[in-house]
């Protein structure tokens, strides 16, 4: 039975998008390591932030190198790397994980100025699936029209959320993370995974 599962994602094309939530890009990596023993392969993408910016929480020669050695392919950094996406239809579907609030709320208005913008339109001019992990502390303010706009948008769908910290961070909103592998095969089917959202953690 345990062989079975592992073969959902057999032969799909992945790719994922890294965006500068860094305190959450350690969720991710387990599940960018889920998706390879369903059988997907994968292709990694960066934002120029995660590229670029050593923190707290990694090096960035540190994730670079594990994120290859995960993936087996070279990190798309640029826009001229991320564009060939579209026009030679390379990826069945494209996880966005962690999505930070400035990706979506450049996504929403049409902005296109990093490496994982490029990848994101290069995906929908295909009509092909992107899902997006949200992790944004503006979730519930500023950014909460960008989202609905992007809830309500075909070919767009969402690893499901909940408020993280609704006492201290009232307006923001990570996905849980161990739903992705669930969410990219209904989504590879056209289905939204139900329920989007999510009661607190401890319930």
């Amino acid at each position: 039975m345990q062989e079975a599962k592992k073969a959902r994602l057999k032969g799909v094309k992945i790719g994922v998008v890294l965006t500068g939530s860094h305190c959450t890009v350690a969720e991710v990596i387990p599940e960018i390591k889920a998706l390879k023993e369903e059988g997907a392969e994968i292709y990694p993408i960066f934002s120029y932030t995660v590229d670029e910016t050593d923190n707290r929480f990694y090096k960035v020669e540190d994730l670079k190198k594990q994120i290859k050695e995960i993936t087996e392919h070279n990190i798309i950094n640029t826009i001229v790397g991320a564009e060939p996406i579209g026009p030679h239809k390379l990826l069945d579907i494209l996880l966005v994980a962690p999505a930070t609030g400035n990706t979506i709320a450049k996504l929403a208005n049409g902005i296109v100025d990093t490496p994982a913008l490029m990848a994101i339109k290069a995906q929908l001019r295909n009509q092909r699936p992107v899902v997006i992990a949200i992790s944004t502390n503006d979730a519930l303010g500023i950014n909460a029209r960008n989202i609905g706009m992007l809830l309500n948008m075909k070919n767009i769908y969402f690893v499901p959320f909940r408020q993280d910290n609704p006492v201290e961070k009232a307006n923001s909103l990570v996905a849980q993370m161990d739903k992705i592998v669930d969410t990219i095969i209904l989504a590879l089917q056209g289905k939204q995974i139900q329920p989007v959202l999510l009661g607190p953690a401890n319930c």
